[in-house]
C-alpha cells in the first residue's frame, strides 16, 4: 500500500507557542483528517514548534481535507501568520524520506594517514648543510 504523506509545520510565535496552538486546534485537525480518509497521522512537538504528519491512501483526499473550514480556520490561526506555517507533501521535520536512509560510510572515521615516501638522505643533508666552497675563504 502506497501512502501519500503531507506535513503541516507550525512554528512558535512571539506571543503564542505552537504547542498552545496545537492544544486549541489539534483535535479539530485530527478529527477532520480521520473523517476524510487519513490512514495514519502523527503529532510531534519540537523546540521550534509542532509538526502534524498525515497519510492518505490517495492524492485526491488531500485537497478535500485542506479545504475544510476547520482546517482553514486552524491554519489561519497559527502563532506567526507570516513565517510560522509550512505545508508540503512528504514527511516533515528532518525526516526527509518515507523510507529510512541507508547508513553512509563516514569519511575520516578510523582512517589512518597514508604512508609518505621518505626523502633520500642526500636531499635532506643538502638542504640542511649547504656545500662549503673555498671562494669565501681568505688566504692567510
Amino acid at each position: 500500500m502506497d501512502l501519500h504523506w503531507w506535513s503541516i509545520e507550525v512554528f512558535d510565535g512571539a506571543a503564542l507557542s505552537a504547542a498552545r496552538w496545537q492544544d486549541a486546534h489539534g483535535n479539530a485537525l485530527t478529527e477532520a483528517a480521520v473523517t476524510n480518509g487519513a490512514y495514519e497521522w502523527h503529532w510531534h512537538r519540537h523546540s521550534w514548534g509542532v509538526l502534524f504528519e498525515i497519510a492518505f491512501r490517495g492524492d485526491e483526499q488531500w485537497p478535500v481535507f485542506r479545504n475544510l473550514p476547520a482546517v482553514r480556520a486552524a491554519l489561519d490561526a497559527v502563532p506567526d501568520p507570516l513565517n510560522g506555517l509550512m505545508v508540503y507533501p512528504g514527511r516533515g521535520g528532518s525526516s526527509g524520506r518515507v523510507h529510512p536512509r541507508r547508513p553512509r560510510p563516514v569519511s575520516g572515521a578510523g582512517a589512518a594517514q597514508l604512508p609518505i615516501e621518505p626523502e633520500p638522505l642526500s636531499a635532506v643533508l643538502a638542504e640542511s648543510h649547504p656545500p662549503v666552497t673555498t671562494a669565501g675563504i681568505l688566504a692567510a
